[in-house]
């Protein structure tokens, strides 16, 4: 079982932590990785793409010209196809993107990502994070305190804090999120995790299971 010491904002450690085996130290799938970050970015695809077939383009009412005797092909309307302006065939409709994967793999996928950055010496627990001001420079200065200021980083937090969330969206290489809403794609985008105590331990609860045990 890792133990990692838990860091407090004034540089010193505040005792240590264990980390569930079932959920930090998994054997990494990278094939699942591809299939939770491939499900995530389609369903926030809008799929509002549309175009007009030959029933929605205005126009074409008349034949262009009469049925025989002219020695060219029959034509019935000006927005067929094969016109300049005409409809198009099989073009784009609106659609949704999302398709399901089994949760057993989802949490598989989540499970190896912690894990690879465990082993990679990317994660860091801190005592407490507090952003007094809500102030983007105030976070700055507790993420460099901590050791990880010249890094993209993950900030994971038990329960909503206003003032970390709002200071770190003017950080295009930090962002705070809740664990409950912890996920594959952002734990793989950011190269390192700092997880408040109360974050880590929300993030094994909903991870960890006995049952699986550390080779799930």
């Amino acid at each position: 079982m890792a133990t990692l010491d838990v860091q407090t904002l004034g540089k010193g450690t505040a005792g240590s932590v264990d980390l569930d085996p079932a959920v930090f130290e998994v054997r990494v799938r990278p094939h699942l990785f591809h299939a939770e970050v491939r499900r995530q970015l389609a369903g926030r695809r809008a799929g509002t793409h549309s175009t007009k077939n030959r029933a929605g383009v205005s126009g074409g009412g008349a034949k262009p010209y009469r049925q025989k005797g002219t020695g060219r092909a029959r034509q019935g309307t000006t927005r067929a196809p094969q016109w300049a302006g005409g409809g198009a065939v099989f073009g784009p409709v609106p659609r949704s993107y999302e398709h399901k994967l089994p949760k057993k793999m989802r949490r598989a996928a989540l499970r190896g990502a912690l894990s690879q950055r465990l082993s990679e010496g990317a994660v860091t627990v801190v005592d407490d994070l507090t952003v007094e001001n809500g102030k983007t420079r105030e976070l700055v200065e507790r993420l460099k305190g901590l050791g990880v200021g010249d890094r993209s980083v993950l900030i994971v937090l038990a329960e909503a804090d206003p003032a970390v969330e709002r200071s770190s969206r003017n950080l295009p290489w930090a962002k705070a999120i809740r664990a409950a809403g912890l996920n594959v794609y952002d734990v793989l985008r950011h190269s390192h995790l700092v997880l408040t105590r109360s974050g880590l331990d929300a993030v094994q609860v909903r991870l960890g299971d006995a049952k699986e045990g550390a080779n799930s």
